[in-house]
């Protein structure tokens, strides 16, 4: 009964990791800016979340005690919550996941559409699963590039047609008065890594 048990679990979580992220090889889409430093998979993902076995509610638990306050009630201020900030890419600072390690923490962004995760750095760990998951994982090749963003840009990012370990990628800030400019994103990828990118996830695979 044990080992059935464990079986039946396995076959519930695989439904809810194995899904694809439609592949591209350009992505031009507005950000969900978040100006946090040292951002923990607690905050990501709060732990009263981690034991869910099946889809419903994932998505909605991103950033769950910041979107939402103690009453339930969207917290109109936080980006996610804000329409404007709809786009596929999420943009943040410093030391992004840091923390105990949560598949969940790297698999709850794909629920609101989220392809890309764009940081002045990353930890380890999460930076890790975020490849499992087929997240596109970039830093700022030059951290202060991260001050040229502006709240209502729109962002393209090129260069997954060249997608190999130490290529770079091109960020491309298409700004609201017609302007635009560009700066260098990079990337740890390894071989098997963009495999897993290419395939929608690492478990993908594997299936």
């Amino acid at each position: 009964r044990a080992r059935c048990s464990v079986s039946n679990r396995f076959v519930e979580l695989k439904a809810i990791f194995v899904m694809s992220i439609p592949k591209f090889t350009r992505l031009t889409t507005t950000a969900c800016p978040l100006n946090i430093e040292n951002i923990d998979t607690d905050q990501i993902i709060p732990a009263r979340f981690l034991k869910a076995v099946e889809r419903k509610g994932f998505g909605d638990n991103l950033f769950r005690d910041w979107r939402f306050d103690k009453a339930g009630a969207r917290v109109d201020g936080f980006p996610l919550n804000d329409s404007r900030y709809g786009g596929e890419i999420l943009v943040a600072a410093k030391n992004f996941g840091c923390g105990s390690s949560r598949e969940h923490a790297a698999l709850e962004p794909r629920f609101l559409n989220v392809r890309a995760v764009l940081v002045k750095s990353f930890a380890r760990i999460h930076e890790t699963n975020l490849k499992k998951q087929g997240m596109l994982a970039l830093t700022f090749v030059d951290p202060s590039d991260y001050d040229r963003i502006r709240e209502d840009d729109r962002i393209s990012i090129t260069g997954l047609r060249s997608f190999a370990p130490g290529s770079r990628m091109t960020v491309t800030l298409l700004h609201s008065d017609g302007t635009s400019e560009s700066f260098e994103a990079a990337h740890t990828y390894n071989e098997q890594q963009i495999g897993w990118f290419k395939a929608g996830s690492a478990l993908n695979v594997k299936a």
